[in-house]
């Protein structure tokens, strides 16, 4: 199974690239319950972000008791 490490509101995490199997390091990917399943381009996935930011939906992530520190991975 291929999996790669995404950030996201600072957090790092592994998720599942196989529905997205042309994500290489870099690309912005829309995740949902740990499986990648599209890819953004940059100005997406910043219109995501802040829609996510204005509905709380980022908060909740720094809360959570399994964050891992970010170290140096890609978006």
């Amino acid at each position: 199974m291929r999996v790669g490490k995404v950030r996201f509101a600072g957090i790092l995490r592994d998720v599942c690239l196989e529905c997205v199997p042309d994500a290489v390091p870099g690309d912005y990917v829309l995740v949902h319950v740990g499986f990648a399943i599209a890819r953004l381009d940059a100005e997406e996935a910043a219109r995501t972000y802040a829609l996510l930011e204005e509905l709380g939906q980022t908060e909740e992530l720094v809360a959570g008791d399994d964050v891992v520190a970010p170290s140096g991975a890609s978006r």
